[in-house]
């Protein structure tokens, strides 16, 4: 789990139940997208939440999962930072 701290002291992250994050201090989770079936059957990753493409369809959920956590490290988890 990549836990990204800014200047200010905010620690932004993918969130996981890796570590218990309100050891860090008081929480605000949001949600960042949305991956949800479509009417073939496929699965679908929504990043608009983040400013972020659609991603799939992929044959399982497991795959538009993986693709979600890719995009999100690469593209949003740094943003704004460094």
């Amino acid at each position: 789990m990549e836990l990204i701290i800014t200047p200010e002291g905010s620690v932004r992250c993918v969130y996981h139940e890796a570590i218990d994050l309100s050891v860090l201090g008081r929480l605000k989770i949001t949600r960042a997208s949305h991956v949800e079936p479509d009417v073939r059957g496929g699965w679908g990753a929504d990043l608009s939440p983040v400013g972020g493409p659609l991603l799939g369809p992929f044959p399982l959920r497991s795959d538009a999962l993986a693709a979600e956590q890719a995009w999100l490290e690469a593209n949003w988890l740094n943003r704004g930072t460094g």
